[in-house]
């Protein structure tokens, strides 16, 4: 048997990080049984459906590297398939046309709810003896009266539901459209679904669904329920905690194989290990050990990620996403130092690649002005002749390497005899404009030595206009 997953996700908005880490769920277990991994698109919303949030849904799956196999398959698409088999339950009497009143159903949900009732169909239509197809009606799948639904989900165990609590679920609407739970199950059925993993809010669903399957003669897939995600206050993770699209989530500097690691440790874990490169995560992943228990999102957490995987990843891997961030940040990288040269000085020291984008500014466009904080401290009459000293030796260098620069700083120094504490940070505000920087002799050879020699006769001005005012 060839083990198949899917992703099915209403395109109604962005790809969110619960949709995310459901879809890597599925995908991995494909991924680690040999199987494939199907994109489904589940449209039947046609008035909430919108191009935007499919493509939306695409373009967070590639960035995320979860390829599929199959698809993507559009359920909109696929109605003269739900028409057909519609008509087959029809003919065999396991379906039947209701013929019940919007207002009827309502007034009977509000009696059953007052009295402290579950809400359900009382199958008034169930056997009609006449049902006329010229009169407005929706059509329900005569659910089995008695019995119990039983399944084992692979995070809740074994799930039963006694069939006297399901009605008789509508399956096609009046305008003749097919619902949600009737396409999901011919669409498993057709598209060979082995393992559906989706959120626990689908928990009661797939009773239903089983039921249909049954009906259909079709066989039942393995079913794993995956606990909801929370926000740091305990409630339901939602906009106001930022879970915004995963897209946002690359404008905002995280790698994917960050959010990647972040999101398969949101209710799975082995042992105390924190982080999984995509190939163990591939290895060690399984359904079974999946925790019951929501999880929390915690930011904090995936900074952290972030920052391990922008250090220890391919400087030439992470270049390459750097790069969409110096674009939106309007640097231009035409004239400076290779973007993996700047993965390799800054790395450490930021969290995001928008972070490292913003600080490394300054080895490809002039500053309009000091940071007023270290110019104040830093760029005083007593630097000046520190500062003239320094430029007129790494002005006469042949040499731009970091020993050589290195070797200017000390003997600028030596021969001012003062601490490299007095050469080095005016140094630093001067090439830079601010107070902060990896080690001086990296940062001058990543400015570049014209850069450099222009930066400090422009701080050396500002010194004495300091001093004349």
């Amino acid at each position: 048997m060839t083990i198949k997953t899917r992703f099915a996700p209403s395109p109604t908005g962005y790809l969110h990080v619960g949709g995310a880490r459901t879809a890597l769920y599925s995908w991995l277990v494909a991924q680690k049984l040999g199987g494939e991994f199907v994109l489904r698109i589940e449209d039947t919303d046609i008035e909430r459906s919108t191009q935007e949030a499919i493509d939306a849904i695409m373009e967070g799956m590639e960035w995320l590297g979860l390829e599929w196999n199959e698809g993507p398959y559009y359920q909109t698409k696929r109605f003269d398939r739900y028409k057909e088999l519609i008509a087959q339950l029809l003919e065999q009497e396991k379906a039947y046309r209701c013929y019940c009143p919007s207002e009827r159903l309502d007034a009977m949900r509000e009696e059953q709810m007052a009295n402290g009732e579950k809400p359900r169909y009382d199958g008034r239509c169930r056997d009609l003896a006449e049902q006329p197809t010229d009169v407005p009606h929706v059509i329900r799948f005569k659910n089995p009266l008695e019995g119990e639904v039983t399944f084992d989900d692979h995070v809740r165990d074994t799930i039963t539901v006694a069939n006297s609590e399901l009605d008789d679920l509508i399956i096609q609407r009046t305008d003749g459209s097919p619902t949600y739970n009737f396409c999901v199950v011919v669409d498993d059925w057709d598209m060979g679904i082995t393992h559906v993993v989706r959120g626990e809010d689908h928990i009661n669903n797939t009773p239903r669904q089983i039921n249909i399957l049954k009906a259909l003669d079709a066989p039942i897939p393995e079913y794993a329920h995956v606990s909801m995600i929370l926000g740091d206050d305990g409630k339901k993770l939602s906009k106001r905690h930022g879970a915004v699209g995963v897209m946002q989530y690359r404008d905002d500097g995280y790698l994917p194989e960050a959010l990647l690691n972040y999101l398969v440790r949101l209710g799975w874990s082995h042992g105390d290990q924190e982080v999984f490169s995509v190939d163990e995560m591939k290895e060690l992943f399984t359904l079974d050990a999946i925790n019951k228990a929501a999880s929390g999102f915690n930011t904090e957490k995936l900074l952290w990620l972030n920052n391990h995987y922008i250090k220890t990843m391919d400087p030439e891997y992470v270049a390459k996403h750097l790069a969409w961030h110096m674009t939106d940040q309007n640097i231009d990288t035409s004239n400076g130092p290779a973007l993996t040269e700047i993965v390799t000085a800054l790395g450490e020291r930021v969290n995001t690649l928008k972070e490292l984008a913003t600080a490394s500014t300054c080895y490809y466009h002039d500053f309009e002005e000091f940071d007023a904080a270290a110019a104040k401290k830093h760029l005083r009459g007593v630097a000046m002749e520190p500062l003239q000293l320094v430029a007129a030796k790494l002005e006469a260098l042949d040499d731009w390497s970091l020993e050589q620069l290195q070797q200017c700083i000390e003997d600028t120094a030596s021969e001012l005899e003062v601490g490299m504490g007095k050469v080095g940070m005016p140094l630093r505000v001067a090439v830079t404009g601010a107070g902060q920087s990896p080690s001086l002799d990296l940062t001058l050879k990543l400015i570049g030595k014209a850069r450099s020699v222009q930066r400090i006769g422009e701080a050396v001005k500002f010194i004495a206009a300091r001093i004349n005012s």
